[in-house]
């Protein structure tokens, strides 16, 4: 048998063997997490802006499945919270002032031609939605942009806005009435049941 033959089936059987253990490891050593974090943190608005004194939406749901209060995320509002409620079966609370104001949903935009391309936005923005290299214009990809305000501080020539979102038909979404009570839903049922059957 050649050496070229020798070397094909020593890596062959490498590959199986160490495929086995990696396949082994992925289905006994597996860390499963909370199911209930996870529907925490799809209700979470994932600005990742830390105004609720945590660094991201995920750390902050892991929070409030161990017993963290539901009302320290400003970018969520109420709406946020209310939800949050109604999936933990707690009393919903108003938004704590501490961490900040419900404010309309904003996006960064770089006046790009006082940009001095110093970085210190890209390095602020915690979900890489900057564009730029160094002593070169950046600017903001809208789309990615969560409007966390994080990179306005850092901006030492002050040539960012926070712009708010117009709404679009993309962006537009239809609001649940609040008064509506499941009583007031039986009666319409019964209702137009009587109609249908008379």
């Amino acid at each position: 048998m050649s050496s070229i033959v020798l070397a094909i089936l020593a890596l062959l059987s490498l590959a199986i063997v160490f495929g086995s253990i990696l396949g082994f490891a992925a289905v006994y050593l597996r860390v499963v997490g909370n199911p209930l974090v996870d529907q925490v943190n799809s209700l979470l608005p994932q600005t990742q802006c830390g105004q609720c004194g945590y660094p991201g939406c995920r750390p902050y749901a892991q929070a409030i499945v161990k017993g963290t209060a539901i009302n320290k995320c400003p970018p969520g509002g109420e709406s946020t919270i209310h939800a949050l409620a109604d999936l933990l079966d707690v009393d919903p609370l108003p938004l704590d002032a501490e961490h900040g104001v419900e404010k309309a949903r904003t996006v960064a935009y770089i006046r790009e031609e006082e940009c001095i391309g110093c970085t210190k936005c890209i390095q602020a923005c915690p979900v890489d939605a900057i564009l730029g290299a160094a002593k070169r214009m950046h600017t903001v990809i809208a789309d990615e942009c969560t409007g966390c305000d994080l990179c306005i501080e850092p901006c030492p020539v002050d040539c960012i806005d926070m712009l708010p979102i117009e709404l679009a038909p993309t962006s537009w979404y239809w609001q649940q009435p609040d008064n509506l009570i499941a009583t007031d839903r039986s009666v319409l049922v019964q209702s137009t049941s009587r109609y249908e059957y008379d």
